[in-house]
């Protein structure tokens, strides 16, 4: 066959070029070939390099052909595109290394009909594809102008284009011819380049070459935009620093500044060496990169530093080592506390639990009692004996969140809240952590303390505690916490859920001179400056003291008052007085005045209309007599001694119980209509509520409307209710001390609270008796005595 070649082909001569039927074929990996195009090819495979020696004896044609996965080594006929450049080799020459150059020039398309390899290289029988002739219109020539701007246009974006190929362009007038030369200089993907090629519509193929080059400009400009951008930032990133190291040598030349740098590398030396965790370190290397750009004087570089400091401070990877000897655990709060068996108990149980499996998440302690009686420093003696760090925070009054965890750093002033500076100044991550006062949280607008709790003390959580302030995770989970309160009811049932109440009960007066004896004595001669040679405070002298000087359930004010004796002491030492003073139940006076509180008592004889009952109180049990007394009106209940809500409904429920059960009291119908009944309970300064007087209030109203004289040495609590059954009351313990304090001899309790008095020491209930009622009945027969012979008149009066 053959092709009548343009006198624009860059080949010698005019007229036709013979193209035979089959040519070698070449494959190509990566390029694709357009007619009248000049590229340096190099050849390494065997059957390729056999292709290209097999065409020079003859005209020197080939057909090249792109594969279509580029990594195969052996392509066949269906590895090829099925549409090639027809070229002529213009020069070989053969490398050191066994590779072939070759420059080729492609001719023409030509579509691969048959491919073979019987000559032991790629065959294939070829059509040349005769381009779709150009008719030339404004709409073309529009296109070929916009064609070469855009070609201009990719060159003044960096684009490297020969300017040989800028001229060539500019003088082509023939779309097919433009959009060839563009395509190769465009460096397209494999399957646009190969799409242009397969393109016989020469405007068609411009279009497109159009497209592509309109896109390429974009990435361009985008590039540009980039480069410029950052080469801006760089120049800048590049001023500041030779600026700021002016600034710095300036400074130091003038005494004002001490080297960044060595507190940089100071900050990197302590992270490195840190066990901090992936997360903390990640953000304190952040911080000092902060640090590091800005001026040392700088507001935001001192809070930088405090948080550095902060971070760096915590002890991430630290723990003390657990020493859990049981026997010494007892023996140490044996010796720090007297009594408190039940609490000691639980103690002991948690730990056992935490030596055999240290990793158990152990329930979480809180020591609920009255004032004084030994919860912090329960926990204070735990830490020392296992051989932890001991933190105490007091939560009392708390009424911030950011207390808890703590407040974030665009707040002037923010700071850890006080779990984390806890763990900072233990600088351990296992301390014990004793939460006091934790009835005493508060909420306002600045949050719910309680509520952050609730993550602090979850075993489920705490893992991950996230302070406010530093903003990265801290394990919280070796932490042991204890918790203090003097009552439940304030603590927040979500936390209190949380919570295992443990109980401490007050002591009694035989525990009271135990703890003054082995622990208070000896640690009040000691802060005073006393010896054994300057003081003796006997038995009785502490026995009164205790009677009669102080009322509470713990050891304070008891501790207290031996300081005030210990010191009229030190000042009678310090005037010179050398004779060693002995300080007994009759010389104690002479040191603390009169007595402020009479001993409980009861009363001298019988009397109607008036009952003793037991209190609790949170300073301990107490005895508490109910008057009754009957006055001439209209049946109205008067009630005095600043009595609480549910006192007074105690009140009510018990006279409609004797108005109901009148008959059977012994009591004259008419003296409900005809006589009004005045309740007061003494010490009327005093508030005084809760049910536990209900029983109490019946019986001195039945003595008063019944004339019969109530038992003095009998003594009552429990709640009443309409049908006159007696309900359970709590506080037994006090108030059976309580009793015995006062002389009484007979308690009556409600049926249920059997197992309270069964817990009591035998010691402490020797010598009383019990009355366990399940009725009202049952309490008025035991605590009246037989009616009285008095007229009415003198009701209340005996």
């Amino acid at each position: 066959m053959t092709q009548e070649l343009s006198s624009d082909l860059p080949l010698t001569g005019e007229g036709t070029l013979e193209i035979p039927d089959k040519l070698p074929l070449l494959p190509l990996r990566d390029i694709v070939i357009f007619p009248f195009i000049i590229v340096p090819l190099f050849v390494q495979r065997e059957k390729s390099q056999r292709a290209v020696e097999s065409v020079l004896p003859n005209q020197r044609l080939i057909v090249l052909a792109t594969q279509r996965d580029p990594n195969h080594e052996d392509p066949t006929d269906a590895d090829l595109h099925r549409v090639g450049t027809i070229a002529a080799v213009m020069r070989l020459l053969k490398m050191g290394d066994g590779r072939v150059r070759v420059l080729v020039q492609g001719l023409a398309r030509a579509a691969l009909v048959n491919v073979t390899d019987e000559a032991g290289y790629l065959q294939a029988e070829v059509h040349p594809i005769v381009e779709t002739p150009v008719e030339m219109s404004l709409e073309v020539e529009a296109l070929i102008r916009a064609v070469k701007g855009l070609l201009e246009r990719i060159v003044t974006l960096g684009k490297q284009i020969s300017a040989e190929v800028l001229a060539i362009a500019a003088s082509l007038d023939d779309p097919g011819r433009l959009a060839d030369l563009c395509a190769s200089n465009l460096e397209a993907k494999i399957d646009d380049a190969q799409a242009i090629l397969e393109e016989t519509d020469p405007v068609a193929r411009l279009r497109r070459v159009h497209d592509l080059m309109a896109r390429e400009v974009g990435v361009l400009t985008v590039q540009q935009e980039i480069s410029s951008q950052a080469k801006g930032e760089m120049d800048r990133s590049q001023r500041e620093f030779y600026l700021r190291q002016q600034l710095k040598a300036i400074q130091q030349e003038l005494g004002e500044i001490s080297d960044l740098g060595d507190e940089v590398a100071s900050y990197q030396e302590k992270i490195a060496e840190g066990q901090l965790p992936a997360r903390a370190r990640e953000e304190a290397v952040r911080q000092l990169k902060r640090l590091e750009r800005l001026h040392p004087d700088a507001a935001e570089a001192g809070l930088l530093r405090t948080y550095l400091d902060t971070l760096l401070a915590l002890p991430w990877g630290i723990s003390s080592e657990d020493h859990i000897d049981l026997s010494q655990v007892k023996a140490v709060l044996d010796a720090d506390h007297h009594g408190l068996e039940t609490v000691k108990e639980r103690i002991l149980e948690a730990l056992a639990v935490r030596r055999l499996k240290p990793d158990a998440k152990g329930l979480l302690l809180c020591l609920v009692g009255p004032p004084g009686v030994g919860k912090t420093s329960l926990g204070r003696s735990v830490a020392r004996a296992i051989g932890r760090k001991f933190v105490h925070i007091s939560l009392g009054g708390v009424h911030d969140e950011a207390e808890i965890r703590g407040h974030r750093r665009t707040y002037v002033g923010a700071m850890p809240g006080r779990i984390i500076m806890g763990l900072q100044q233990a600088g351990a991550n296992n301390p014990l952590m004793l939460l006091d006062e934790v009835d005493k949280l508060g909420h306002d607008f600045r949050g719910d303390p309680a509520s952050a709790l609730l993550e602090v003390l979850d075993p489920e959580q705490n893992h991950a505690f996230r302070d406010n302030y530093l903003g990265v995770p801290f394990d919280l989970s070796k932490v042991m916490f204890m918790l203090t309160a003097n009552v439940t009811d304030t603590i927040q049932p979500a936390l209190r859920d949380r919570l295992e109440i443990v109980r401490l009960p007050g002591y009694t007066q035989e525990e009271k001179l135990a703890i003054a004896r082995r622990h208070l004595v000896k640690k009040q001669m000691a802060e005073t400056g006393l010896t054994s040679q300057h003081i003796n405070l006997t038995n009785s002298a502490l026995r009164r003291l205790i009677a009669q000087y102080t009322r509470e359930a713990g050891v304070r004010q008891l501790e207290r008052e031996i300081g005030k004796v210990c010191r009229k002491v030190a000042r009678r030492v310090a005037e010179g007085e050398t004779q060693k003073m002995v300080i007994t139940a009759t010389t104690l006076p002479d040191y603390l005045g009169i007595p402020k509180f009479t001993m409980d008592a009861i009363l001298d004889q019988d009397r109607i209309g008036v009952a003793a009952g037991l209190a609790w109180t949170s300073v301990g049990g107490d005895v508490m007599h109910v008057e009754s007394l009957l006055l001439r009106g209209k049946g109205s209940l008067l009630l005095t001694g600043k009595l609480g809500d549910v006192m007074k409904e105690s009140a009510h429920a018990a006279l409609s119980y004797a108005k109901s059960r009148a008959r059977e009291l012994g009591i004259e119908p008419d003296v409900f209509s005809q006589h009004d009944l005045h309740i007061h309970i003494p010490e009327g300064a005093i508030p005084k509520d809760g049910p536990s007087a209900g029983i109490t209030l019946a019986t001195a109203m039945v003595s008063a409307l019944a004339r019969r004289p109530v038992k003095r040495a009998v003594a009552m609590t429990g709640e009443i209710t309409l049908r006159g059954d007696v309900l359970p009351v709590g506080g037994i313990r006090e108030k059976v001390l309580a009793a015995r304090r006062a002389g009484i001899k007979v308690i009556i309790l409600p049926v249920k609270n059997r197992p309270d008095v069964e817990d009591i020491a035998a010691d402490l209930i020797k010598g009383l008796k019990f009355v366990y009622v399940r009725e009202v009945s049952e309490v008025l027969a035991t605590a009246l005595g037989k009616p009285a012979k008095h007229a009415p008149a003198k009701n209340g009066k005996s």
